[in-house]
């Protein structure tokens, strides 16, 4: 199987990415043939900061448990959890 079909799995999950030029925490929005469409996190403040289109061949590694992740997933849901208050 390859990684992209893989990916394809996990659309709309919050993943950590490591390709050729960089590596960041996020949302995978889609995976393609060609190319992923990856939403990247500001770890800090806990917004997105930008879209990057990645070349799938240049994917090295793809993170999608751990403890990160979990804290990621906690603290967009918490605000989400906020934000439907208001």
């Amino acid at each position: 199987m390859r990684l992209v079909e893989k990916l394809k799995e996990y659309e709309n999950q919050y993943m950590f990415i490591k390709w050729a030029t960089g590596g960041e925490y996020g949302k995978l929005i889609f995976a393609g043939e060609d190319f992923i469409e990856f939403n990247v996190i500001n770890v800090d403040n806990m917004e997105y900061s930008e879209t990057v289109l990645i070349h799938a061949p240049l994917i090295l590694e793809v993170a999608i448990g751990g403890a990160d992740i979990q804290r990621i997933v906690a603290e967009v849901s918490s605000r989400l959890s906020t934000d439907e208050i208001h």
